[in-house]
């Protein structure tokens, strides 16, 4: 027989696994990598061996689907055949954390790869970003210009030995290493010595700059934060924290269980966690969670075996808006005092994943490494590329029924980003070998950035272009994730460009693969100067309290062109923009200086307050007066903060819960949803999941497709698809 397994079997240890299963049944045959996939003849019972693949399968593989076929073996034995480049089912491993036996070799001394900080072995480590092509073999990776020495090359070839064909396999004598280097680029250290001394200098207070997997990471200690921002120019921007172990972690946060299976899981996401005591404030001033990873690299346990500090301001190195440097000669651009350099390139970068949890459920605010490449079950066979939208943003390519994610882009308002973007599609096209595509999907917006990688790809192609509405594709995003066809979903976020010419946010739609429609939304309200609105978020409170007679925060002079510019101001109706106005009139945050922070300072407001005020949330025709409410806010008086935030909020979760209910209970539609970057905020989710049980519907939140715009192309793709 012959049997073909796919998913992630390539790099994972899985032929050696097979290899044993086949030998203790005395089968004979053999197992090739083939491509994506995994091809195994035997002349025994199929049953009894796939039953044991399956029972004994490597925590990183994963089988997604088995072809049994009939075939005549002509072997007296059972081989492990070199790879073929066969079928391009695309399953490369996930770059992923350091495995137990590694890190028990890494801190024996004893041991030949003591203290190595590039020691893995085919079930741990880099993957997808060292990756040239498939199949997943040397030659194809980076490791490439690394040749094995006599016992590396004996492990490899040890069918027996957990390292056997571990494609990335070194050891100090023949791998890559770490280089230190000074504020000039003049070479302090070398290997281990260069470990060393840079975690001396953390101790000592100086900011660096490491080289891991997928890019750089600018480092400092914790009591340092206050200096990394003044130097780093980020005034109040969260950044995360890398703590030496879980423990360590339980100093600064609380811990669910749920979150500890995240943060000590294989992939090693940064999760936001709520602050223990108001620790690490200056982290995330003003927000109620912090950001927290575990080492997931060898170097970084070797840095904390050095350090006598027990945490790290561990953030992506990039100039603000581009991505994460990769380079070795860029990263001194960054003018930190040391930077920690390896002599390995960097062939994708790859972001760390961040991500929160809400009852079990994973809401990915930027997924990448640790989960990224990965897949959906995609309702349609087209070969379609989505570019996503504008922040945040990544693609999604579909083929052979399935849609893949890319990796997270950013934002390609930057031309940089922007080719990032480009060069991250057509890399995952190289490796289907997709010579030909159906169609391009893109945001309606006119003026995206990514549009313009579409149309460059359109042309190239020669394929038509699909406009998909963007508050649609986050809305069928939350459809693909939940294996739903249909459902009511609140849209709710900081904009998007609406079929009517105005930009969307508050929405309310009933949604399905093949079409929506508009059923509520948010009252309009003038973006008085656009982006400078979303910014100076005054200008948004001026607009709406000008509406009811009342002057604030502009005046004389000053208001008069506040009133002339609003006449000409784009309308929006997002609910973002309305968390921004509450934010700014209650004096919690006057001005945004980076995205989302006015909504996000909001949400400690909301998990601390109680419903204390009466608000009627006048809706018409769909539409839901939010110009009213700030009214009765300004004549209720503001009180205590947290409870006006929280009541405020509350009506309009309760204004957009009837709509919703009320038109699913009309159509008999069993599921109300929520998606966008406003629902991320868990104290709105629960608000919503309250009304929705109470009506006896069924609540669809994110698990796998990230909220905000990082999912959003997985819509994109879906509606494309269907309609190419």
């Amino acid at each position: 027989m012959k049997i073909i397994f796919r998913g992630v079997v390539q790099g994972v240890g899985f032929r050696p696994l097979v290899y044993r299963i086949a030998k203790e049944l005395g089968l004979h045959g053999y197992v090739l990598n083939k491509g994506g996939e995994v091809e195994v003849v035997i002349d025994g019972d199929e049953k009894k061996f796939i039953e044991e693949v399956k029972k004994r399968l490597p925590n990183v593989a994963r089988i997604d689907e088995i072809i049994v076929q009939p075939c005549d073996v002509a072997y007296k034995d059972f081989k492990i055949i070199e790879s073929k480049d066969g079928h391009r089912e695309f399953a490369i491993p996930v770059d992923t954390a350091i495995c137990d036996s590694c890190l028990k070799e890494i801190f024996d001394k004893n041991n030949r790869r003591y203290l190595y900080p590039f020691t893995n072995c085919t079930i741990c480590g880099a993957r997808f970003s060292l990756i040239k092509d498939l199949p997943y073999d040397r030659e194809n990776t980076s490791m490439d210009e690394f040749k094995m020495c006599n016992e590396c090359m004996n492990e490899y070839k040890d069918v027996m030995n957990r390292r056997y064909h571990a494609q990335t396999i070194s050891c100090p004598k023949c791998g890559p290493y770490y280089i230190l280097y000074g504020k000039e680029g003049n070479v302090i250290a070398v290997k281990n010595e260069a470990i060393k001394r840079f975690a001396e200098y953390m101790d000592n207070g100086y900011f660096g700059v490491i080289k891991s997997w997928g890019g750089m990471h600018l480092v400092c200690s914790i009591d340092k934060i206050n200096e990394f921002r003044k130097w780093y120019g980020r005034e109040q921007k969260p950044f995360a924290i890398m703590v030496r172990d879980i423990k360590t972690a339980e100093k600064y946060a609380y811990i669910g269980e749920e979150e500890r299976k995240i943060l000590l899981s294989k992939a090693r996401p940064i999760v936001l966690l709520r602050k223990k005591n108001n620790a690490l404030e200056i982290a995330s001033p003003g927000l109620p969670n912090i950001g927290i990873y575990l080492p997931y690299s060898a170097l970084h346990h070797i840095l904390f075996h050095y350090m006598k500090k027990d945490a790290l301001l561990m953030t992506s190195a990039n100039p603000q808006g581009q991505p994460m440097v990769i380079e070795n000669e860029k990263a001194f651009d960054l003018n930190a005092d040391y930077y920690l350099l390896h002599n390995r390139k960097i062939v994708n970068r790859i972001d760390d994943s961040v991500l929160k949890i809400w009852k079990g459920r994973k809401f990915f605010i930027r997924k990448s490494r640790g989960f990224i490449p990965s897949f959906f079950p995609s309702p349609h066979n087209k070969k379609v590329i989505a570019v996503g939208a504008e922040e945040n943003s990544s693609a999604a390519i579909s083929i052979n029924g399935k849609i893949y994610s890319t990796q997270y882009i950013g934002d390609t308002k930057n031309y940089d980003t922007m080719l990032y973007l480009e060069n991250a599609i057509k890399f995952f096209m190289k490796l289907f070998k997709m010579d030909d595509i159906d169609a391009i999907a893109i945001d309606l917006h006119p003026l995206y950035n990514s549009r313009k990688v579409a149309m460059k790809l359109a042309e190239e192609y020669e394929v038509a272009t699909i406009q998909v509405q963007h508050h649609w594709a986050h809305a069928t995003s939350l459809l693909l994730d939940n294996s739903a066809q249909e459902a009511v979903v609140l849209t709710l976020d900081g904009l998007g460009y609406g079929s009517d010419g105005t930009l969307w946010g508050g929405e309310v739609l009933h949604a399905s693969f093949e079409n929506f429609e508009r059923i509520g939304h948010l009252k309009y309200i003038p973006l008085i100067g656009g982006d400078v609105a979303t910014k100076d978020i005054r200008r948004i409170v001026f607009s709406i309290f000008d509406q009811f007679g009342e002057e604030i925060f502009f005046h004389g002079e000053h208001a008069s062109l506040m009133r002339k510019l609003a006449k000409d101001a784009p309308l929006t109706s997002s609910m973002g923009r309305v968390l921004d106005a509450l934010s700014c009139y209650l004096g919690i945050c006057m001005k945004s200086t980076y995205d989302g922070e006015a909504a996000m300072k909001l949400e400690k407001y909301l998990e601390e307050g109680k419903d204390e005020y009466e608000f009627e949330a006048k809706v018409e025709n769909g539409i839901v007066d939010t110009v009213e409410l700030f009214r009765q806010l300004h004549e209720i008086g503001v009180g205590n903060k947290a409870n006006a935030a929280y009541s405020f909020v509350k009506a309009l979760i309760d204004a957009f819960s009837n709509i919703a209910i009320e038109y699913a209970t009309r159509k008999g539609i069993e599921s109300i949803g929520i998606t966008g970057g406003v629902s991320y905020s868990l104290p709105i989710v629960n608000m919503l999941e309250e009304n929705v049980k109470k009506a006896g519907l069924h609540l669809l939140v994110h698990n796998n497709v990230p909220n905000g715009d990082n999912g959003i192309a997985i819509g994109q793709n879906i509606i494309g698809g269907i309609n190419a």
